[in-house]
């Protein structure tokens, strides 16, 4: 594959993890540099791991993916979108959207890459060498993460904290763009 589509698949698979990454900037009150190469690290990380195992598996799991994956990621996405506006109508003096939890940012981070697997087993099935396609995803998801943390931050600060709800329907709306997606009823 050629240098030119590996960045558009690159750039593509990225788009969740910006959209994701806006998200939770424009919800978060304050989010630290470490929290932000967190979120990176989490994002490009697992956005290069997939098509790995994606690659790995090859054809044999093709069916398992494309049957379970759109589930798993609408699944994850519906239940912290919900929860985000859930959140956002507690009276608790302490915000819980503040607060950094690994287990939601692992969570992000799985729902955001189900379809870098498919990538992977793409590649497989192409028989394409798969080194220089996971640094350049995991490069460009990283760098989205940032580039939506700061973003989302930047909107959040000038429109207010009710972002939170916004923020939690736009992840579940994601979740069902990925489902009707990996139904084929939808096709972006």
């Amino acid at each position: 594959m050629d240098f030119i589509s590996t960045l558009l698949i690159a750039i593509a698979l990225a788009m969740d993890s910006f959209s994701v990454s806006l998200t939770k900037g424009f919800t978060l009150k304050k989010i630290t540099k470490t929290q932000v190469l967190w979120f990176a690290i989490f994002f490009g990380g697992f956005q290069s791991l997939m098509p790995v195992l994606g690659w790995l598996g090859g054809i044999q799991l093709e069916w398992l993916i494309t049957t379970f994956a759109p589930w798993v990621a609408f699944i994850l996405l519906l239940l912290i979108g919900s929860n985000m506006i859930r959140e956002s109508f507690s009276n608790d003096e302490e915000d819980s959207s503040d607060k950094f939890s690994f287990k939601e940012l692992t969570l992000l981070a799985i729902a955001t890459s189900i379809d870098a697997f498919a990538v992977g087993i793409t590649y497989a099935v192409l028989k394409t060498d798969i080194l220089i396609p996971i640094i350049m995803i995991g490069v460009t998801a990283f760098i989205f993460t940032i580039i939506g943390l700061y973003l989302g931050k930047k909107i959040g600060n000038y429109f207010g904290d009710k972002f939170e709800i916004l923020g939690g329907v736009i992840l579940i709306l994601l979740g069902v763009k990925i489902l009707l997606e990996g139904l084929g009823i939808l096709v972006l």
